[in-house]
């Protein structure tokens, strides 16, 4: 400070004073590079599955025998090494197939950008489950209305919200899904984990999956437990009536039971009993389709003896 005056002077980073400009615009600029795989950690809150499926040992025997073919895409991380953007797949397949390094495209991206790029390229999958589409379309959409606040960006969802569409709507023409369909998936990321897998196994269809993820965690959990006890899975209307039970405060394990064992409008007509008399003959915690089973074996092995016992009381008349 000079006569009561603060002067200003710029100085130079410490990379611009130990690099060239040279080395500074290569940094800069997109390069393939074989990376260390030890280097790359995942995307955090990944919302796509690796699996160790027949697909994935094909990949890794082609990492085997021709390597990598199509480069992962990674982005370098403030503290050292780098994140994985697109190639989870190819990382693991890597891995399995003893390779130490990876070729990898190294690129300067935002949070927001990953998450674009990252949802984008796994979205091209042939097969991508409910939950995957539940987690990857949220990601996505926070994204882009975080995109779509900034002035200071020129990507094609900033510039589209201000066109008045919302980023629901520009969401669903990109991937194809109605308005609607976004928001059901979406809501699928409030199921607990072990009925989200029951949506992903085709166990429980959307619509009734869309009514349970407004029940609590805790009640969630009560009618996972009778699920598994009674061997069902919940109707659309099951669901619902579950819901409004829950709105009311009224929802407990034993509404929960009463509601799934009701018969479904397109059931046949079932024989029922009371669980509590049969389970004294079974080991406990066998399920109930276990018991039915062996109900329904012994029923035909008596049939078996009643008609043996028949034929020889004929014989001898």
């Amino acid at each position: 400070m000079a006569n009561g005056k603060e002067i200003k002077m710029k100085l130079p980073s410490v990379d611009n004073l130990f690099t060239t400009q040279e080395q500074r615009d290569e940094e800069k600029r997109e390069n393939v590079r074989d990376i260390a795989i030890a280097e790359i950690s995942d995307f955090p809150n990944h919302p796509f599955k690796v699996k160790t499926d027949e697909k994935m040992l094909e990949m890794v025997e082609s990492v085997k025998e021709h390597g990598v073919l199509m480069p992962a895409l990674v982005r370098p991380k403030p503290e050292g090494g780098y994140e994985m953007v697109a190639g989870h797949r190819r990382k693991m397949a890597s891995e399995l197939a003893g390779k130490e390094n990876m070729p990898c495209l190294v690129r300067n991206l935002s949070d927001d950008e990953a998450v674009l790029i990252m949802v984008d390229s796994n979205l091209q999958r042939e097969e991508v489950l409910p939950s995957e589409k539940a987690f990857a379309y949220k990601m996505k959409l926070e994204a882009m209305k975080r995109q779509g606040r900034r002035t200071d960006l020129t990507s094609v969802p900033a510039a589209q919200k201000l066109q008045g569409k919302t980023s629901r709507q520009i969401l669903g023409e990109q991937v194809g899904e109605s308005q609607d369909q976004i928001r059901r998936y979406i809501r699928l990321t409030e199921l607990i984990p072990s009925i989200l897998d029951m949506v992903d196994e085709g166990r429980i269809a959307m619509r009734p999956a869309v009514e349970l993820s407004y029940l609590p965690k805790e009640s969630q959990e009560e009618l996972f437990d009778t699920m598994e006890m009674e061997d069902c899975t919940p109707s659309h209307a099951q669901a619902i009536k579950m819901r409004q039970f829950s709105e009311k405060g009224t929802l407990n394990p034993d509404v929960i039971l009463s509601i799934m064992i009701e018969e479904k409008p397109n059931q046949a007509e079932q024989f029922k009993m009371p669980k509590k008399r049969i389970e004294k003959y079974f080991p406990k915690g066998t399920p109930t389709k276990k018991m039915e089973e062996t109900i329904i074996r012994a029923l035909e092995l008596l049939r078996k003896r009643e008609r043996g016992k028949e034929k020889d009381w004929n014989e001898e008349r």
